[in-house]
């Protein structure tokens, strides 16, 4: 009988769609209209025991019976938490028994779903969090604290609401959920093949179109999706095939897909689940975030650009055929609803500073009407489209929850236990002695922390380890937010573990390792221009507009160089010491004006330097053709 309740893909469905609706309901503020009192913490638990059900249906293994088991067990264990919540927490003295046993039994339930949601890696990092809270009285110096006892660290980790159910599982449930339906609800309207085909129309005739179609269709859906892997999925179905047919190389099509679709969680105005929690942790509005991730993203996108471009100049590669390229103005008018509802969410974000989960239900209620009436491909959304909407942003939201729950965990439980305090100072230490030094260790930690990790769980964990010293130390606390939040994202393109570039690998038939490494080249700019808005706040649009244009135009510049060198074309193939001298004009430029007096000099000694070479070579290019 178990096996037929639990057995099908109907009840993970529908599952998946109570997932949506609770996030639905209680970001919409449904509880305040019908005047229901209720606990926030009672709907996330309840959110959460849908996603753990899920992920127990969905990775059955070898015992699918015990599966379905722990499937039960987790909605149980929701149903009972979300009830008792209220009691529990706030007389947890007076119903030890009750709380020690549904915390044991929530806290393996959860662990085990993680576990096979995202394997080891959190459960790893949890592990050795409770350890330290478990016998920090043995510690010495800044890292000795007083030990948790074992029952009241478990009842802490699943019942205290600055754990389990804090504000990383709000966002996650309340805020994130919401833009997963509009993703969900754009590629049910044909959002993914509009985009590609206005990526076809606005870059398919220029040299290396191919390359630039796949940059701009993976910028514009990797912003809506905030996922680099099912972005690569997704659109990398066609513009990995395009480029290799236009004369890429396997490896160099899917390290450009990857990089493309990873920096789509850095592109405004979206920028996935992180921009999010960055938000939340800083007290800032999601706008002050948006703002100081654009010039970062710009930089980013250009030297993708500019990749592309040189690297076909390099290999002779040609133009999209013609045949392929759809006209602009069809393309336009069958698609310009796509645009509708980001116009709305901008002006409900700007004009009426509404929150962002708002905006996001309002900017679906808009795509949702004009879809009723067309759609990109032709197909109207019906009852049953609509519903498959809600499903399929439930399965997406499953793996982000179950991150957010087990983060939410290590981050109150390093809080309470004094971990950060002992962390902080050490780090606070290091970086006394040198700042850089701080920081390259900062990107380290993050680049190794994240393999294997979604860029949502690897910031949660670093935000509250990594970036409180860098603050402390001088940093403006969005700076240092964004230094974790830009190497939390390059562990997708980072080799050994590198999932981005792995799964662009797969789907261009090229060597993984190789595709990563070639993926690390593309997108180089991601592993540098962090160290320098860490030291120029205009990058961040902190300052005066003529400094921020300065500093826009010279770091444009810089960029452009140093993708030059790495392609190793500029006016013309370098050769080894050209591009050696054109890096260093290129880093020259780019190079922050507030790190020390004469800073300006050497930008216009990188123009200067950077000029000649140009010159020089495009001489010699036009010796060569005559």
């Amino acid at each position: 009988m178990l096996s037929r309740l639990f057995g099908g893909a109907g009840l993970t469905a529908g599952l998946a769609g109570l997932t949506t609706l609770t996030a639905v309901f209680w970001s919409s503020g449904a509880p305040l209209w019908i005047g229901w009192r209720v606990y926030s913490e009672q709907v996330l638990i309840a959110a959460l025991a849908f996603a753990m059900a899920i992920a127990y249906l969905t990775r059955q293994g070898r015992f699918p019976l015990l599966s379905k088991l722990l499937a039960v067990a987790s909605l149980c264990f929701g149903g009972w938490l979300a009830v008792r919540f209220p009691t529990l927490s706030e007389n947890v003295f007076y119903h030890p028994t009750e709380a020690l046993i549904i915390s044991a039994i929530g806290f393996t339930l959860i662990v085990e779903a993680v576990r096979r949601t995202m394997g080891w890696s959190l459960i790893v990092i949890l592990s050795c969090v409770c350890l330290y809270a478990l016998f920090s009285s043995n510690f010495s110096g800044p890292m000795q604290s007083r030990s948790i006892a074992p029952d009241r660290l478990l009842t802490f980790l699943v019942l205290d609401s600055a754990s389990l159910a804090g504000a990383a599982l709000s966002i996650a449930v309340a805020v994130v959920v919401p833009f997963l339906i509009l993703s969900q609800l754009l590629l049910a309207t044909g959002g993914s093949a509009f985009f590609s085909d206005l990526s076809l129309a606005l870059a398919g005739r220029k040299r290396g179109g191919a390359g630039k179609i796949a940059i701009m269709g993976s910028a514009f859906f990797g912003s809506v999706s905030g996922s680099a892997v099912s972005n690569v999925a997704s659109t990398g179905a066609i513009t990995i095939p395009m480029m290799k047919d236009g004369g890429y190389k396997p490896k160099t099509a899917g390290a450009i897909e990857a990089a493309a679709s990873t920096g789509g969680q850095l592109m405004p105005p979206i920028m996935g689940a992180a921009a999010f929690l960055l938000a939340e942790n800083l007290q800032a509005s999601y706008i002050d975030v948006m703002l100081a991730a654009l010039i970062p993203s710009v930089l980013y996108y250009f030297s993708l650009f500019v990749f592309a471009d040189l690297e076909a100049g390099r290999r002779k590669i040609a133009r999209v055929e013609e045949s392929r390229i759809p006209p602009l103005s069809r393309v336009v008018k069958k698609g310009w609803f796509v645009f509708a509802p980001f116009a709305v969410l901008l002006i409900c974000l700007f004009r009426f500073t509404l929150r962002p989960e708002t905006s996001a239900l309002i900017a679906i209620v808009v795509l949702l009407a004009l879809s009723m009436m067309m759609t990109y491909d032709g197909r109207r959304v019906s009852p049953k489209v609509l519903w498959d909407v809600m499903i399929s942003a439930g399965k997406a939201a499953v793996e982000i929850i179950l991150i957010c729950a087990i983060a939410g965990m290590i981050i109150g439980l390093v809080a309470r236990s004094g971990m950060s305090f002992g962390l902080g100072f050490f780090l606070v230490q290091l970086g006394e002695s040198s700042l850089i030094l701080l920081l390259l260790v900062t990107a380290a930690v993050c680049i190794i922390m994240g393999m294997g990790l979604p860029t949502v769980g690897v910031y949660l964990l670093l935000a509250s380890l990594a970036a409180p010293p860098l603050v402390e130390l001088g940093l403006q606390p969005m700076a240092a937010h964004l230094f974790v939040l830009y190497f939390g994202m390059l562990s997708m393109l980072t080799p050994p573990v590198a999932i981005a570039a792995f799964v662009a690998a797969n789907m261009a038939k090229a060597p993984p390792m190789a595709t990563g490494w070639e993926a690390v080249r593309v997108g180089w700019p991601a592993y540098l221009i962090p160290f320098f808005f860490a030291a120029s706040p205009a990058l961040l649009m902190d300052g005066s507009a003529g400094m921020i244009a300065i500093t826009l135009i010279k770091s444009l510049v810089g960029v452009y160089l140093v993708t030059a060198a790495i392609v190793g074309y500029l006016a013309g193939r370098l050769n080894m010491v050209e591009r050696l001298v054109v890096v260093a004009a290129g880093v020259a430029i780019i190079w922050p004006l507030e790190t020390f007096e004469g800073a300006m000099w050497l930008n216009l000694a990188g123009v200067g330097l950077g000029a000649v070479i140009w010159i020089m070579r495009g001489r010699s290019e036009r010796v060569n053709a005559g």
